[in-house]
């Protein structure tokens, strides 16, 4: 059976590095409209200033706003979160936690479409800041199968690789029950660009973790973790 107490369960919330696509250097306007070109073939009378929120989602364009973790602990879940403007800060912060208690050899980081966009994009960013990469992150050299990663969303695709299948859609249909956000994902970017409000985003990016770690239990055929169970660090 799975070592719950060797896992710990991630998400990230991502926004553009800029709040606007004018606000971008020369440069780095040359480079996402070359990206905007590839994102619009079906839509070509967008411009490049038109889909700028969508750069969140690309490491080379967005940057990390907030990770959220959560590890069980004997028999309580507890969430924290590292969450700044400053990204390079919060990701010193949290490869710094990962190489102080997720370093053995049997560790492993779980998340929800971990392996296709959260493990990679931390990593990304983390090089991109100049943060040397925690033992846990880094998979040169590794097969799939030799990384410390679980993903729900692989988990449940059973070796079908055709669609994604959302974390709200799994809880629904496993009756997994989640609480009612005022935010989504898609509304990141403006809560934290117009309203600055990095505390909204964090409560967010907790709720998934604890999302993911209920998913996981259902997986394994194991009782949901009861609110009272939930210990919020920070």
């Amino acid at each position: 059976m799975i070592d719950f107490s060797k896992i710990l369960f991630l998400d990230i919330e991502t926004v553009s590095q800029q709040k606007t696509y004018d606000q971008l250097n020369e440069r780095m306007q040359k480079l996402w409209d070359k990206k905007a070109d590839q994102l619009n073939r079906d839509n070509a009378e967008a411009t490049p200033a038109e889909i700028y929120d969508r750069a969140a989602i690309y490491a080379e364009f967005g940057k990390i706003v907030c990770i959220s973790v959560g590890f069980f602990n004997d028999q309580r879940f507890r969430l924290k979160s590292f969450y700044s403007h400053d990204e390079k800060a919060l990701l010193s912060d949290f490869a710094n936690m990962l190489s102080r208690y997720y370093n053995a050899a049997d560790s492993q980081l779980c998340a929800h479409n971990g392996k296709e966009f959260d493990f990679p994009y931390i990593a990304r960013r983390m090089l991109i800041n100049g943060i040397q990469i925690p033992k846990i992150l880094q998979v040169a050299g590794k097969k799939p199968w030799e990384t410390n990663f679980i993903d729900t969303m692989e988990l449940w695709k059973f070796g079908d690789y055709k669609s994604y299948t959302s974390l709200d859609l799994l809880c629904a249909i496993l009756n997994i029950p989640t609480p009612k956000d005022d935010i989504n994902g898609s509304e990141v970017g403006r809560v934290y660009w117009q309203e600055n409000d990095l505390e909204r985003i964090k409560t967010y990016c907790q709720k998934d973790v604890l999302a993911i770690a209920q998913l996981m239990r259902r997986f394994n055929y194991l009782p949901l973790i009861t609110e009272d169970c939930v210990d919020y660090t920070n």
